[in-house]
Parts: C-alpha cells; structure tokens; sequence
C-alpha cells in the first residue's frame, strides 16, 4: 500500500525524475545541430520554449506522481529529512549533483510551500560547497598544440575548424583557417608583442543560439589566458566563420544575461562551468549555469551567492538609486549587484495594469528572444530577509505600498513574490555622470537597442530613459516591462494634422485613439535626452519617429522575415574586416 512508502521509496521517485528531466533536456539539445545544418530556425525557436518548459513539467508531475495516496506522512518534515538524506546517497557521486539537489528543493518547496529555508527538507547553501575554480585541463575539451614550434600557425585554426567537417559544411574552411590566424595573431601582437603561445584548448560541443554557433575556447600564451570565440553562420547550407572574440568583454558579451540560453550537448556540466569560469572571470556561477540553460540552477546559485553576500557584510538593503517606478518597489543592496522589485499593491496614475498582467508581461520576456537587449529576471517565492538588514526607508515603503506582499514577524520580512535582476545604471542617470564619448555611445546605443527590439517583434511601450539601463559594457538594455508587448499588435499611426486652431489648442485629442494606437511623433517627448545630445539622436535614428518605419518592420515580421541580431559589433565580423 502507498501509505507504506519508505523514504527511500520517495527519493528514488525524484531521482528517476531528475533523470528524466536531463535526458528530455540534452534530447532537446542534441536536436540543435539538425535545426542549424537545415536553418531550421522556427524549430531551434519551438525547441527552445520546449526546453523552458519541460522542468516546471516534470517537477508538477512528480509531485502529482508521489502525493496520491501519501497524505499521512505527505507533508511530515521529519519524514522528508529522511527523504532528504536517502536521496542525498543518490546522487553525492554525480557529476551533476548540484543540478540533482536543486531538483529536489523544487519539488519540497512546492509540497510545504517554505517560506524562507527550511534545511531539513531542502538542500541549503551550507550543502553546496562555495565552487574552487582551477585553471586545469578539463575533461569537456581537446587540447591542440603547435606541431613545430612554439609560434602561432593558421594549420593549428585548420585542424580546429576541420575536426567540425562532420558537423559542417564549410564554404571555404583554408580561407577562414586564414582570416582567423590573422585576427589572432594581431591581437597577440597587440596585447603581447608575441605570438608565440603554448596550446589551444576547444570545448567539445558547439553552442547553438538561434541562427548562428559557436566554436568557444582558451588560447594559452605568455602565461595568460585568452578568450576563443569564433561565431558561425550557415549561409545557404555553407558554413562560414563571421567572426573571432577574444576578450573577456567581448565572451562576457556573448554570454550576457540579456540574451537567450545556450543550446550545449554536454552532460557534465560542472566542468563545462569551471571551463568557462576561467575564460569569464567576472561573471557569477549562477549566471553562467543560467546562460547554458539551467535557470532553475542559476537561481539557486544565485540565492546562494546572495546568502553568502549576506553572511560576510553588514550593509543594507535600500531603494534603488534613480526615479521610483509607477508599477514596481525597487531595492538593491551595495555589496550585491542586483536588484529586487516586488509589484505595488497599488499602480500610481496614469498606470492601469493589474499585478497579474505584469506578471504576463514579465512571463513573455522569459520565453521571448530578449536580443541583448531584454534582461533576464529570476521570479522567487517567499524569501526571508532578516528586517534588521532593511533601511528604515525601504521598510517602510514596503510595509505601505506592497503590504498584501509581505509576512512580517519580529526578526524577518517575508516578501511572497518578488524578481531580481541584475543591477544596472538607469540611462537617464548614466548620461547625467558619464563623460561625453561614454555618454554619445549610450545615446546612439539607445536607438539602436530600440531597433533590435523592434527586429524581434517586442515594443516597450514606455520609452521613457529611465526604463532602459546601461550594463558595465557600456551596452543599453530594457528592464521595464509593465508595458511591454509584441511589436505587431500595435497599430502605428501618423498624427493626424488639426483642422483649425481650437482643435491645436485642444486639451484632448481630436481624433480617435485605439487601445493599441500609438504615435511615433511622439517619442521625442519621451526621449528626454540632455540638449547637446538631441541633434545627435535625431542625425542617427530619426526614423524612430516615422510611422511607417514601424510598419515596415512590422511587414517583415508578420512574412517571417529572418533578422540576426549579432552579439558583436558589425566592424568585427569577417565581410566588414576583409572586404575587397
């Protein structure tokens, strides 16, 4: 009988789970490939919601599966630390551990609904061992080394992009073998004075994301480590190589969270972070385990990361430096550069949304292309703060404007529903104390954020400076997303031109607006940009304000005109670069 379950029972059920969500997951993965040799591009699209989908899936069905007819001891604690400790035994040898145990904490947390921690049903971040990243060979890689000399030669590219022939057909693999050792050597030069390097170590698999791969590795020289990313096209079924990356800034670019998750065929995960982590040194475990496609992992990594934070300072958390939001409570805390929004139990006038659409809205970013230009938000449930850690202003705005949000005790805040985001600098600010080349190229960085967004059928619906950030890359991004929607149910219309003097100095419209009308024209009062940087806008993205810009746009989306968006500027791909 079911009510005699031991708690073995209930942990090889979650195991056999978890292994079933991997095994779905790399299935999904290995189709990527297949979807890139083919251009296949509305199948990697419908492969990845698939893989978004499936953990959420399999952790309901689990919990379905193990809760029928378990109810005497379903919801006992002491029970499930024994659950807990047999499910531990299970997976300590793994190479995937970690993603095992999180699994597990998905399925407890929903059966007890824990608010806070609770670390005899869950795996807590004194379980997890802080990561020690090594610079050593790793397992998910295939070292090259010169087969001469000590000197960098392009027959050392060639082997490289030749061990994908089974992969790929490449238009002229000799010609780009050449274009790369030339971009390389001249960094090496650059940065070095030598080109003279030791080995190149290649990450087995290639890395999929939506019309283009990815070759990623190390180049070892002088005693340094240097970043290897060399980007693939598939132009009428001929592979060729776009371009070569080669800083941190330009892989941390490439892996940022505003962009969609890897497609990566490989199972041992840890090593593949740990490879990583070596060539993107600022980045933090939980988001590259979220760039690869863990996200669930990633956010328990990042929970940890911020416990972790918590445990070795003092500061406080407080309201975010910038404008308040209409729809949003926004707090950080210095030590920790992220920040926290929890809806408003009310929206300030003229807003007129409802906690559930922001939700939605925060809903379609998650499963949408966000381009480099969307940022990723982690969605946590009941987290525990201890009130002390609160400025007094921030516990107050809180206890006023989102008290429906909030389980208050003696010792802690309990907030039921909040995201957290990486923090970035509101642009409207940025522009006030960067210096003037910094702030020209946010300025043009943020029309041209505008357009990527608009390439991939999303409309911010706020245009307003403070809506958009600018990351530690200089890059312009959209954080807002109470009013965002997709680009083609929007109606854009040119103003209609007033018949006489009394409709110009009407208070209302003359005319007749629909719900989704809107007026490019009118952008420019949005778009608050201190003086001596509106020319320069207006020079550069004027179409912005043309109606019929948008509808052309909208004319390529609606007939499924394919638009890239390339993680790298257009002055470091190969037709720019060796153009005759």
């Amino acid at each position: 009988m079911r009510h005699n379950r031991k708690p073995l029972w209930f942990a090889e059920k979650i195991f056999a789970a978890f292994q079933e969500h991997q095994r779905r997951f790399f299935q999904i993965t290995q189709r990527s490939h297949k979807r890139f040799r083919e251009m296949d591009w509305k199948g990697f699209e419908k492969d990845t919601l698939e893989r978004l989908d499936i953990y959420t899936h399999i952790v309901n069905e689990t919990i379905q599966d193990i809760g029928q007819n378990s109810q005497p001891f379903f919801q006992s604690v002491d029970f499930w630390e024994k659950v807990k400790q047999a499910f531990a035994k299970m997976v300590t040898h793994r190479e995937d551990f970690e993603p095992a145990e999180t699994f597990f904490n998905s399925v407890t947390r929903h059966i007890f609904s824990t608010i806070g921690v609770n670390p005899k049903t869950e795996f807590t971040a004194p379980d997890f061992l802080i990561p020690s990243i090594e610079d050593r060979y790793c397992p998910v890689s295939t070292v090259h080394i010169p087969e001469d000399d000590i000197y960098f030669r392009p027959v050392m590219i060639l082997n490289i992009l030749r061990s994908y022939t089974n992969l790929f057909d490449f238009q002229d693999v000799e010609r780009d073998a050449n274009r790369v050792t030339t971009v390389i050597e001249d960094h090496l030069r650059a940065e070095f004075g030598s080109i003279r390097i030791q080995r190149i170590e290649i990450i087995n698999s290639i890395f999929y994301r939506d019309k283009a791969a990815y070759i990623i590795g190390r180049i070892r020289a002088g005693g340094s480590i240097i970043p290897l990313g060399i980007a693939l096209l598939n132009n009428n079924n001929r592979v060729s190589v776009d371009a070569v990356l080669l800083t941190d800034t330009e892989l941390s670019i490439l892996f940022s969270f505003t962009r969609s998750y890897f497609h990566v065929d490989i199972e041992n995960v840890t090593e593949l972070v740990n490879f990583l982590k070596t060539i993107l040194p600022m980045k933090r475990l939980s988001e590259i385990y979220t760039s690869l496609g863990f996200y669930k992992h990633g956010k328990a990594e990042l929970f940890r990361e911020l416990s972790r934070n918590l445990d070795l300072t003092d500061d406080k958390f407080e309201l975010a430096y910038g404008d308040k939001g209409m729809v949003m409570i926004v707090f950080t805390i210095p030590s920790f550069n992220v920040v926290f929004k929890v809806i408003r139990d009310q929206f300030d006038y003229p807003k007129n949304s409802t906690a559930a659409a922001v939700k939605k809205q925060y809903q379609l970013v998650f499963r949408h292309d966000r381009a480099g230009r969307l940022i990723d938000a982690q969605e946590f449930s009941h987290l525990k703060f201890d009130k002390s850690r609160l400025s007094d202003t921030l516990f107050q705005e809180l206890t006023e404007k989102a008290n429906s949000q909030l389980i208050i005790n003696s010792n802690h805040i309990v907030i039921k529903h909040l995201y957290v985001e990486r923090r970035l600098t509101p642009l409207n600010i940025f522009l006030k104390q960067a210096n003037i080349k910094a702030a020209r190229k946010a300025v043009l960085d943020f029309g041209k954020a505008v357009k990527d967004l608009a390439s991939t059928n999303i409309f911010p619906g706020d245009l307003f400076l403070k809506n958009f950030g600018v990351t530690r890359h200089g890059r312009v991004v959209f954080y807002d997303y109470d009013e965002i929607g997709l680009l083609t149910d929007f109606n854009f219309r040119k103003m209609p031109p007033s018949r006489n003097d009394e409709e110009e100095f009407m208070n209302k419209p003359w005319f007749h607006i629909g719900e989704n009308d809107v007026f490019p024209e009118e952008f420019r009062s949005f778009m608050t940009f201190p003086e001596e940087f509106k020319e320069l806008f207006a020079s550069t993205h004027s179409d912005l304000f043309d109606a019929e810009y948008w509808k052309q746009i909208q004319a390529k989306l609606e007939t499924n005109t394919d638009i890239h968006i390339f993680p790298y500027d257009e002055n470091q791909r190969f037709p720019y670069l060796f153009r005759t």
